[in-house]
């Protein structure tokens, strides 16, 4: 797999999502807590990289997902 698309936020690692924090079309401030993967029986908070709109998110709670997958998309700004 190739890097992720710009606004893209992937899975770090393979895990399951626990928690989502944020719904489409809402603003987001660098750090902010996007959702929450548990792996490995260690959770790892995923956080916004820099400013944007949620334009979309692509997981749900209890959902597994694979290193590199997109999790949420924002709009920069």
């Amino acid at each position: 797999a190739g890097p992720a698309a710009p606004g893209a936020v992937a899975a770090p690692m393979p895990g399951k999502v626990l928690t989502v924090y944020v719904k489409v079309g809402e603003q987001v401030v660098a750090g902010q807590d996007l959702l929450t993967l548990e792996a490995m029986k260690m959770e790892q908070v995923i956080r916004a990289g820099g400013p944007g709109k949620v334009r979309e998110v692509k997981v749900a709670p209890g959902q597994n997902v694979t290193l590199g997958q997109v999790l949420v998309e924002l709009e920069p700004g």
